[in-house]
């Protein structure tokens, strides 16, 4: 039986959303009382949010999905800064123009997980440039900067293990624990917002907002954190050898999003499927249960479902649709990642190790003869020993495509032009 009264923490703590509540009782009783505005920032670092972002951006569903509002906060005026959290360097410093760039790209995955409107419940999309960049520095530090004490401020995360490590901190990140507190001041003062949520790193960022305005509004917010993932084998959440995971298909296809979650390893597939699809509880414990080969019906549930939520359940389908004929059929399956290459280099002879790598299939030469050696890779379905073969235009086959495999998940086609 879940510890929460309400629908919305009852739900986050069923799918493993919550890490730490700064008033666990107090925010529960809020929001049984009423509907609750709050808030999560996205600073506009990249064209495009990543699978890691995804924890937050389902935060904000669940919210919208029991009853309360949800904020998605842009970081328009406090990407020109930089957050220090989790970091060990500091952040470059990007051009207005690339900023405003990255939030149109990030915009863009919000209206598929929130419904936007007018409404009580209905989702707002806000950039703190509309606040921050008209602010006077000395009349910021005045009102604002007098509620903040460095002595708590050195004793975060973000601040001391920089400074444990001796690693550079500049003046213009120390003050990024300011700007987001006054955020969520400013949040509060226009929409009620009560609550803010976010990653782990974030809880002294968060709880310095949540001081801030009980000091200048004596008024009760709350910070809400989530764990931050890794991989049961200890990898970054949406990350790859590759790259990032990224939500907009600009940067990645439908397809191999659809196989980032079918290679989830086994230990992680429950703690996934309740945190990345919405699929129900009962649901979930079914598939959870299975064992064995079973365990591989549950990842394409798994990458069927988490792909329909960014991608649409038609590319989702067809992407499960593509792996099933590729890889239970053996076919040449035209939905496969494409990469064209020069008919030229067919003609000299391309060495299978250089397109395995430009293929993207393996980060390096020494990586292919690894796999060369392990016995996973397959040059159209049949095995290849021979770190020194040469691909050449007798390997195309009818459909026009020289089909490269890593293991049994992995595919490409190379596509002579």
């Amino acid at each position: 039986m879940s510890e929460f009264k309400s629908d919305f923490l009852n739900v986050l703590s069923q799918r493993g959303f919550i890490h730490q509540v700064s008033d666990p009782a107090g925010l529960d009783a809020l929001c049984q009382k009423e509907a609750v505005t709050a808030y999560i920032g996205f600073d506009c670092t990249a064209p495009s949010l990543h699978a890691g972002s995804l924890v937050p951006i389902m935060m904000l569903h669940w919210l919208q999905k029991t009853g309360h509002r949800p904020i998605a906060l842009m970081g328009g005026g406090t990407t020109r800064v930089g957050d220090p959290s989790g970091k060990d360097e500091s952040r470059k410093i990007l051009t207005e123009e690339i900023i405003e760039q990255n939030k149109a790209g990030i915009r863009k995955v919000f209206e598929k997980l929130l419904t936007f409107g007018g409404g009580p419940t209905d989702a707002v999309m806000l950039d703190n440039a509309d606040w921050l960049l008209k602010l006077n520095y000395v009349d910021f530090l005045r009102d604002i900067g007098r509620h903040f004490s460095v002595n708590q401020m050195i004793q975060r995360d973000s601040v001391r293990l920089r400074l444990e490590r001796e690693q550079h901190l500049s003046f213009l990140e120390f003050n990024y624990m300011l700007l987001q507190g006054y955020d969520f001041l400013e949040l509060y003062r226009r929409t009620g917002c009560r609550l803010q949520m976010g990653g782990s790193d974030q809880w002294g960022n968060i709880l310095s907002g949540t001081d801030l305005v009980r000091r200048m509004e004596d008024t009760e917010a709350f910070a809400l954190t989530s764990p931050l993932l890794t991989t049961s084998s200890g990898a970054k959440m949406g990350k790859t050898a590759a790259g990032a995971v990224w939500l907009n298909e600009e940067q990645l296809s439908a397809y191999d999003y659809w196989q980032y979650w079918r290679n989830t390893e086994d230990a992680d597939v429950e703690r996934f499927l309740k945190l990345f699809t919405i699929l129900p509880m009962d649901e979930i414990a079914r598939l959870a249960a299975l064992e064995g080969a079973e365990v591989n019906d549950a990842k394409k549930v798994l990458a069927t479902e988490a792909t329909a939520l960014i991608h649409g359940r038609d590319k989702a389908e067809a992407a499960a649709e593509t792996a099933r004929q590729a890889f239970e059929e053996g076919q040449s399956a035209e939905g496969l990642p494409t990469v064209e290459i020069s008919g030229s280099e067919l003609e000299t002879g391309l060495g299978v190790l250089s397109a395995f790598v430009t293929a993207g299939l393996c980060a390096s030469n020494g990586d292919v003869r690894r796999n060369i050696k392990g016995g996973a890779v397959r040059i159209n379905d049949r095995s290849e020993q021979d770190h020194n073969r040469q691909l050449s235009l007798a390997d195309v086959t009818q459909d026009g495509v020289i089909k490269l495999s890593l293991g049994k998940k992995k595919h490409v086609l190379l596509k002579p032009v």
